[in-house]
């Protein structure tokens, strides 16, 4: 398969786009499921089974693109294979079989479905086919984007062990989670998938990657901030030092 960078140029700047005007739509509300669940009549999905549907793109396409490559653009294939690959397969096979949230709605699980699949498209793609070694020369930029992409995703898991942690079997309610990062902010979840999506963007020094950094960044930041005012008003004594994102700062 040949390059298409125009049609890259154009899935980014749609991914770009898509996140900005989310950030601009959901400003005073957020998507209703989870804690923020507001009553619906919608049709609902099993979380566990909504999680694994949706986030399966990401992880698919990405290989099938990898094995019918006849290319030899290595160091894209380390690439998938070291960092975007892992991190879906963690999202698809670990973390929907562990996951205890409220059913999800279809309508939401559908958008995100399709977000993921052109995502998986556009990383695998550009890594695969377009990406050319002489965009690496400066190899700091791989070395210090790697180690945050790794940072953010021991952040990012080691929250989520924190968060199932608080429910005991059969428990629905919530409680002021603790342990690692949730001493200092509300979401390090989010946190800690923002700095991955980042590190992957400076690791790979690229137009698609930088636009599903910002994608993501748009769509779970203002989350952890709604997430941080709920922790607030649910619960009297909830740490005052505590912030919402990003230690000390947010």
């Amino acid at each position: 398969m040949q390059c298409n960078k125009d049609l890259l140029d154009y899935l980014s700047l749609a991914m770009f786009l898509a996140g900005i005007m989310h950030l601009y739509l959901h400003r005073k509300c957020q998507k209703s499921y989870g804690r923020h669940m507001a009553p619906t009549n919608t049709k609902m999905v099993p979380a566990r089974l909504a999680w694994f549907i949706q986030e399966l793109p990401s992880f698919l396409i990405p290989l099938l693109l990898m094995f019918t490559s006849h290319e030899r653009n290595s160091l894209g294939k380390v690439l998938l294979l070291g960092t975007f690959c892992p991190h879906y397969f963690h999202r698809t096979f670990i973390y929907s079989l562990l996951v205890k949230g409220q059913p999800y709605p279809l309508d939401i699980m559908v958008k995100a479905v399709m977000s993921c699949s052109v995502n998986g498209f556009l990383q695998g793609h550009y890594l695969l086919h377009c990406a050319q070694i002489e965009e690496w020369e400066t190899y700091n930029c791989l070395k210090i984007g790697l180690f945050l992409f790794y940072i953010g995703m021991a952040i990012n898991i080691h929250s989520d062990i924190c968060l199932r942690k608080l429910r005991k079997k059969g428990e629905v309610k919530y409680k002021v989670p603790r342990g690692g990062l949730f001493e200092y902010i509300s979401a390090p979840n989010y946190f800690g998938e923002i700095l991955e999506w980042f590190g992957y963007a400076i690791a790979t020094w690229s137009i698609p990657s930088l636009s599903f950094a910002v994608f993501a960044a748009c769509f779970i930041g203002p989350r952890a901030i709604y997430h941080h005012r709920f922790y607030k008003k649910k619960f009297k004594h909830y740490p005052k030092s505590r912030k919402a994102l990003i230690p000390f700062l947010l």
